[in-house]
């Protein structure tokens, strides 16, 4: 991601900038000395445009007279309108046109201290680029783009607005980086590795491998990645909270499925776009992302991330359909399917989270079915939940930073296509309802007197088209989500 500075006004004589304006801002200040500079050009380009800074509204200069060499200006929309998520996605679609400049100004003379940084906030996250395994790739076609200054009459205050955003920055990057990596670099093992570096800042961190899950009874997680080389791996995070009360004790608790690549095993998946499954461990990297993010910031809720990573492939050794596993929590499940794997993986953990943490609440994140990408498409994460107050605060944080969530049901009749003939329950309903009966059967393993959501992120942890807050590739939902979350309800 590109660095910041926070500096006053100063229009600069060359490189790129982007100033952000309100539609019912008065086109003096910058937006006037711009048009001096550049003797005019700005508000002929405007006029020729029909820009009125309506929201998303753009016009772009090149090496206008006097000005800077790429001039970008950005339409915000009505002022009493803008939002923190507005700001930080007009703050990322500003750089996006200012990657080839080797430097950068960015200005928003309508924007609060807060909404600046918000601006910068989305700067940030819509500069990552992950390229770690490109060595041919011209010159001509790398961004240049490494610092982005951002101009504004108050820095200090908005510095201060930042910092906490700064640490969400390097939660949401550490995410993408592991959901961008290849199955055959990132295997259990070497994501628990990068775990276990998380202790630098401040994080209790703890690793089981096979003896210690199989003498916890981890039988439906072992199940899965029996048929892998590459043993599993169960990780927890811990963070203590900032001065937190040690009488309190009842951490927030998040959970996420880890498949670090997903063959379906013997229930084979097809060939085409079986690459895409190396980021089926994404609920995993958002709860690595989210508990480095709360470290950075010092936060002051205690919360736990628990890792379930294993590899789900096909071989002599693997899971058959019809095998039947005991899970953490005693209870016993046929496996009818062995590419509805995550939930096995998911079920030890929520049974063994209870029993451990005795936590205030549990969220689980998955790249868990394709169904809900047939109900959803890429625009919404599906949210199940079995307490009203705990999906409405979800809802919220969705809207409020962009990682969007739709609450799904539950019910009694979705239950019912888990009957097994012989276990406690199947893996899988029938076809119809997929996202629903795989919720329904997580739900099984957890307390009634435990508030829980489910979080289905299988349409959202991966972007094929750019958007204001993300490039193409990984997109880090659900750290953000989960971040203002805890801070809105849970710090006060």
């Amino acid at each position: 991601m590109i660095e910041i500075d926070v500096v006053k006004p100063q229009l600069p004589a060359s490189g790129g900038m982007a100033l952000l304006v309100a539609e019912d801002e008065p086109r003096s200040g910058l937006w006037a000395e711009l048009d001096r500079r550049t003797e005019g050009a700005l508000s002929r380009a405007a006029e020729i445009a029909g820009f009125k800074g309506g929201k998303g509204q753009v016009v772009s200069l090149l090496a206008p007279p006097g000005g800077p060499s790429h001039l970008v200006v950005l339409g915000l929309g009505k002022q009493a309108e803008l939002t923190p998520l507005a700001a930080a996605e007009a703050g990322g679609q500003a750089v996006s046109h200012l990657f080839k400049a080797e430097r950068a100004a960015l200005a928003a003379p309508a924007l609060s201290p807060e909404l600046f940084a918000q601006a910068l906030h989305g700067a940030r996250l819509r500069s990552y680029r992950f390229d770690r395994y490109r060595t041919r790739e011209k010159p001509e076609e790398k961004p240049k783009l490494a610092r982005l200054e951002g101009m504004h009459a108050e820095p200090a205050k908005v510095r201060a607005a930042h910092a906490p955003l700064a640490a969400r920055e390097a939660g949401i990057a550490f995410t993408r980086d592991l959901v961008s990596e290849p199955a055959n670099v990132l295997t259990p093992a070497a994501f628990a590795d990068r775990c276990e570096k998380l202790a630098e800042l401040g994080l209790k961190v703890e690793v089981m491998g096979p003896k210690e899950l199989k003498k916890l009874g981890f039988g439906a997680l072992l199940g899965v990645a029996q048929g892998s080389a590459n043993e599993p791996r169960v990780v927890t995070l811990h963070w203590p909270g900032r001065n937190a009360r040690k009488k309190e004790g009842k951490p927030l608790a998040f959970l996420g499925k880890g498949v670090t690549f997903d063959t379906g095993g013997i229930s084979l998946k097809p060939a085409a776009n079986m690459e895409d499954m190396k980021w089926d461990m994404a609920g995993a990297g958002a709860v690595a992302g989210l508990l480095a993010t709360l470290a950075r910031r010092e936060a002051k809720a205690e919360a736990v991330g628990i890792l379930g990573l294993v590899e789900n492939m096909p071989s002599g050794t693997a899971q058959r359909p019809g095998d039947v596993v005991r899970t953490y929590s005693g209870q016993t499940v046929e496996v009818i399917n062995t590419d509805a794997e995550g939930r096995l993986v998911l079920a030890d953990l929520l049974g063994w989270c209870q029993d451990v943490f005795k936590p205030r609440l549990m969220v689980d994140l998955a790249t868990l079915t394709g169904a809900i990408i047939i109900g959803l498409g890429h625009e919404y994460a599906g949210l199940f939940a079995s307490h009203d107050g705990l999906a409405a605060e979800l809802l919220a944080a969705g809207e409020a930073t962009g990682d969007k969530l739709w609450r799904m049901p539950l019910g009694e009749a979705y239950d019912k296509e888990l009957k097994s003939d012989i276990a406690d329950m199947k893996n899988v309903g029938g076809r119809p309802a997929g996202a629903i009966t795989a919720a329904q059967f997580l739900k099984r393993f957890v307390a009634d007197d435990v508030p829980w959501a489910h979080l289905d992120i299988a349409g959202t942890a991966w972007t094929t088209k750019d958007k204001p807050l993300a490039g193409k590739g990984a997109t880090g939902f659900g750290v953000a989500l989960l971040d203002h979350f805890i801070a809105r309800h849970y710090e006060g």
